[in-house]
């Protein structure tokens, strides 16, 4: 069976460069034709198979530079190499279209030969980005998968402790990474990668880590806390950081310096009538910022041992009426963005894959449990 070959799109108004450019492509490539820019790019919007373009920049309708920076605005250029063929041969020109992610730039007249082989070159150069990049994300995937696997694990013991209800952590990370990903586009200054998005989290999934220091009578209490009480539940935060600030091993990874900041300071409020540091504003980093939010509404919108679960209007009702805390205005901009979403993100999240967590979990309350009562 013959190999499938890849396909180039030529984009060019003059009839006569386009069938040069073919007869020298043809036998070894599917090619695709656009007379301007508009052309090719509804090609590429209606095309994901395109392995490379050779664009002309003087075209009727919409230029080539155009046509790349509308490649450049739906990312296109990250996957789809460009080599520009042009009788444009002042450096401006060229130096223009490489800072707009060109991988080469073709003077014609030009050689059948160079051609030839310039597009096989860019071709093999990005597939070799393309398998590096691959395995790296696979790297990634497989470092984080860990990460959430190992934190999940402690964060469920916490659960276990505080008797929270089963999806409370899984929630937090969700709300976390939805709130993340919408905060980017309201707010361009705090947009994040993918990667750190994951990364804070699951870095979220340690937000209560120093519950597992407050004794269960304080922990569980099913009534009101009294003014006693509720200082020494404010310490949990405090200690969960603390914990991992001892961690001296993993103190300088992101993971751990992230999950920290979430850690001490996901009950501060924008106002500074948080704890434990009284932080106000901006000063409060926005990973704590944001899990904070995610806490208060799964907090309200989940049955607890002292209160039934508000729906999911009254929820975003009060949160934005300010009667959970203040929350940066920016974050409430952004929970109206992303409120639709919520419910169907967080009714589909609770699989077999926690239970897993639990399970393990479970066991190593009751080997901790063992070895206190062992003489």
């Amino acid at each position: 069976m013959d190999a499938i070959k890849k396909k180039i799109l030529i984009a060019d108004d003059s009839q006569l460069n386009r069938e040069l450019l073919v007869d020298i492509l043809e036998g070894q490539f599917d090619v695709v034709e656009a007379s301007n820019g508009a052309e090719a790019i509804k090609i590429m919007e209606s095309d994901n198979d395109l392995a490379l373009v050779l664009l002309d920049i003087n075209m009727p309708v919409v230029d080539g530079f155009e046509v790349l920076e509308e490649m450049n605005r739906t990312k296109r250029i990250e996957r789809t190499p460009v080599i520009i063929i042009s009788a444009e041969n002042a450096l401006t020109f060229a130096e223009r279209a490489f800072n707009l992610g060109v991988s080469d730039y073709i003077i014609r007249p030009f050689d059948a030969n160079i051609v030839r082989r310039r597009v096989l070159n860019t071709l093999m150069l990005y597939a070799k980005q393309k398998k590096l990049l691959d395995l790296m994300e696979d790297e990634i995937y497989e470092r984080q998968r860990n990460n959430a696997m190992l934190i999940g694990i402690m964060s469920h013991v916490v659960e276990f402790r505080n008797e929270e209800s089963g999806p409370h952590i899984q929630h937090v990370r969700i709300i976390t990474e939805l709130l993340l990903k919408a905060l980017g586009e309201v707010s361009p200054q705090y947009a994040l990668s993918d990667e750190e998005i994951a990364l804070i989290g699951t870095a979220s999934s340690l937000h209560d880590l120093g519950k597992v220091s407050i004794a269960p009578e304080v922990l569980n209490k099913p009534g009101k806390l009294t003014s006693e009480e509720f200082e020494v539940m404010k310490t949990h935060s405090a200690i969960g950081a603390s914990m991992l600030e001892k961690m001296t091993v993993y103190a300088d990874e992101p993971l751990v310096k992230t999950a920290y900041q979430i850690c001490r300071w996901h009950h501060e409020r924008y106002d500074g009538r948080g704890y434990p540091d009284g932080l106000c504003g901006d000063d409060i980093p926005m990973c704590a910022q944001v899990v904070a939010l995610a806490d208060v509404y799964d907090a309200l919108t989940s049955d607890r041992i002292y209160k039934k679960a508000f729906s999911h209007e009254k929820a975003i009702e009060m949160i934005k009426n300010g009667e959970c805390g203040s929350f940066n205005p920016v974050l409430i901009q952004v929970l109206d963005k992303v409120a639709d979403e919520l419910r169907d993100a967080l009714s589909k999240s609770y699989s077999a894959y926690p239970e897993d967590l639990r399970r393990v979990a479970a066991e190593v309350l009751r080997n901790k449990l063992s070895s206190a009562t062992r003489v």
